[in-house]
């Protein structure tokens, strides 16, 4: 009896441990799965091109459908790693035993579409108060007090925001949370903040469709969107009383900060102290946020992948404004990284 019963369980092991190389074997084939951040988007296509060129490996497959998405998508196990610029502890969707690796250092841009106007100045104040609606014309004093010698027209604004969960909302209202405590009351940090005023638009490429076409518009994007896209940058007043625009040295000084890095590996990086003195207030880290045991199976090809982007793919950063990771951020990722197996 005992005999029969060992051999049913052995055969039923093997039907299982067959099933399980067949079902790794197919999500190996079908090669890592992404999703998440339309702001990384740009860049981890580069580094999936060419991680897939020097391996031999397939390239990845990644959806920019928002950081929120992205976060879910990999809580749940449907994907390999999801990606996002906002922290594990902004979501409000359960990701048991998921961590995070920063992966790439950018900012989020403040555009516009006003008529004449190519180059703007603006405060934190100000902006929340744009975002809040009590600022609602381009011709407000306010504005123009900031941008003496610039004609403004008699046009509404027309606040745009984001309608996905997205991590350029987290550190757009991070950022004017950290500069208004009426937006911090009325509004909050948050991947999907419910905004008083204004139209939504999906995703990056979403935002800049809509201001495009759209005379008045204010709107926050990823700011290698506005590099594609020949959009203009607003110029952002930070703690030591420079107008800054996302270049890559304002991001980089707004990245030094960052002296030591906590066991979440969570950080902020907008809204500077003055000793950051060139540095862009609405600078951000993006996440790659991974299980330890990686739900489909792609445990050492996941691994090789976040390891050529950490490494090398750094390269491909600058000409899409994406700083290259500070040493210390990049020696703790390394270490972060081995957990997956």
């Amino acid at each position: 009896m005992f005999s029969k019963r060992l051999a049913s369980l052995t055969c039923a092991a093997l039907v299982a441990g067959a099933f399980m190389g067949l079902t790794a074997a197919v999500a190996s084939a079908a090669g890592l799965q992404g999703a998440g951040s339309t702001l990384v988007a740009p860049i981890e296509a580069e580094w999936a091109t060419t991680w897939a060129n020097r391996t031999g490996n397939t390239t990845p497959t990644y959806q920019a459908v928002g950081s929120g998405t992205g976060l879910k998508d990999i809580g749940e196990g449907l994907v390999d790693f999801g990606a996002s610029d906002a922290p594990i502890s902004a979501s409000t969707t359960p990701c048991p035993g998921c961590f995070q690796i920063p992966w790439a250092l950018s900012a989020t841009g403040v555009s516009f579409n006003v008529p004449g106007v190519h180059a703007l100045h603006l405060t934190g104040p100000v902006l929340a108060k744009i975002y809040l609606g009590s600022i609602t014309n381009w011709d407000d004093p306010a504005i123009k007090a900031l941008n003496r010698g610039t004609h403004f027209p008699n046009l509404r604004i027309t606040p745009l925001h984001r309608l996905d969960g997205s991590g350029d909302s987290y550190a757009f209202t991070d950022y004017l949370s950290s500069v208004s405590g009426a937006f911090r009351s009325q509004v909050g940090r948050a991947t999907k903040p419910s905004f008083p005023v204004g139209p939504g638009a999906s995703g990056n490429s979403g935002m800049v469709t809509v201001e495009e076409g759209t005379p008045g518009v204010i709107a926050y994007i990823a700011v290698s969107y506005l590099i594609a896209h020949q959009l203009p940058a607003a110029a952002i007043k930070n703690a030591d009383g420079h107008y800054e625009v996302p270049n890559l040295k304002n991001i980089s000084n707004a990245a030094s900060i960052v002296k030591s890095v906590p066991a979440s590996t969570e950080h902020h990086i907008v809204n500077q102290p003055k000793k950051a003195k060139i540095a862009y207030p609405i600078s951000t880290f993006t996440y790659a946020i991974l299980q330890p045991s990686d739900p489909l199976g792609n445990g050492a090809q996941l691994k090789d992948f976040i390891a050529y982007a950490l490494g090398p793919g750094q390269a491909f950063g600058p000409r899409l404004d994406f700083v290259p990771l500070p040493t210390n951020i990049k020696r703790v990722d390394e270490s972060t990284l081995q957990q997956v197996h």
